[in-house]
């Protein structure tokens, strides 16, 4: 039967309506957010640098949002186990991803990965980034990056470099050294930075671009010598140090970082708030202790900064890779 025209003006009038409502039923939803537990995942074993930060960034995240925020551990597959956890995740703000520096090289270390970087997750905001220190034993000649180019070009293969694993920080740190100064130096890999370190200070290894929360307790003890930071700028929590770069090797810059990432596709009012509040949380005291101990520079920067960062970093580390012909073991 066909349709009265007061019928059809009816129809017409609730679809108007809807169109009206729609917009603001949406905004009421993201108002209510977050309405039940957030969860950030860490693709790492309690007790490390990034579960650290994310435990912290929690505590005060919360407080913002009114929420509880839980910290749920997945290590495991070099990360990949907790990134495909968040990858698959509903996006709408619940499940998060503290990445680091392994959510960068991942991409190149391995040929195939279950889930898109670029495609699958989010930029929320960028939390904090922290350099890597090249370090020697006390006993050791070297005094400066010079003195350590200078002897590894004397003896190619001679001198060996301590890695906590393939594709890590101070693997590829390492790698990228080499190349710009062009020497050759082995590379020894080792299940953890504690039993890298030890063999450095025990003789076995001769220098290691390690982490400043490995090594700043050793530095001021004299256990190990700091000869230079690997960022671009100079560390605070090393004022003293030069850069790499500023030793000859203009360019150079390594560092850790942390991030925040949400699946894919979550609304970007959420992400926005998620920003908001993680921006905040890094001006509160326990983060600033926190930066001391881990040598870290804050940022909670927006996430199209974050974005744009993040993808720099994939390809500065892709091109080490490839060259370096680098695998995932």
């Amino acid at each position: 039967m066909p349709l009265s025209a007061v019928d059809r003006c009816r129809i017409a009038f609730l679809f108007a309506l809807a169109a009206l409502l729609l917009p603001l039923l949406s905004h009421t939803a993201f108002a209510a957010y977050p309405e039940r537990v957030i969860k950030i995942i860490v693709p790492f074993a309690p007790g490390g640098g990034t579960d650290a930060i994310a435990r912290v960034l929690a505590q005060e995240m919360a407080k913002d949002l009114g929420a509880s925020i839980i910290i749920e551990n997945k290590p495991g597959a070099g990360t990949i186990i907790g990134a495909q956890a968040v990858a698959s995740a509903e996006a709408d703000g619940y499940t998060l991803l503290m990445g680091s520096f392994a959510h960068a090289v991942n991409p190149s270390l391995y040929a195939k990965l279950p889930f898109d970087p670029n495609k699958d997750f989010a930029p929320v905001a960028f939390i904090a980034r922290s350099p890597n220190i090249v370090v020697v034993n006390p006993k050791s000649s070297f005094r400066s990056v010079a003195d350590l180019i200078a002897a590894a070009k004397a003896e190619p293969d001679k001198i060996s470099y301590g890695t906590f694993g393939t594709g890590t920080s101070a693997h590829l740190a390492g790698e990228m050294f080499k190349r710009m100064a062009g020497v050759n130096m082995t590379m020894v890999p080792y299940k953890g930075s504690a039993p890298a370190i030890t063999d450095l200070i025990g003789g076995q290894t001769q220098v290691m671009f390690t982490t400043v929360a490995s090594a700043a307790s050793l530095i001021e003890g004299g256990q190990l010598r700091a000869l230079a930071v690997t960022t671009a700028e100079r560390s605070p929590a090393f004022p003293q140090l030069p850069t790499v770069a500023e030793t000859g090797l203009a360019g150079f810059e390594a560092e850790t970082w942390y991030g925040l990432f949400a699946p894919a596709k979550t609304p970007p009012e959420i992400i926005d708030r998620l920003n908001r509040s993680a921006a905040k949380a890094v001006q509160a005291d326990a983060f600033k202790k926190l930066s001391v101990n881990e040598g870290l520079v804050l940022i909670a920067t927006p996430p199209e900064e974050f974005g744009r960062y993040y993808r720099s970093e994939v390809e500065r580390w892709r091109k080490v890779i490839e060259q370096a012909g680098i695998k995932a073991e």
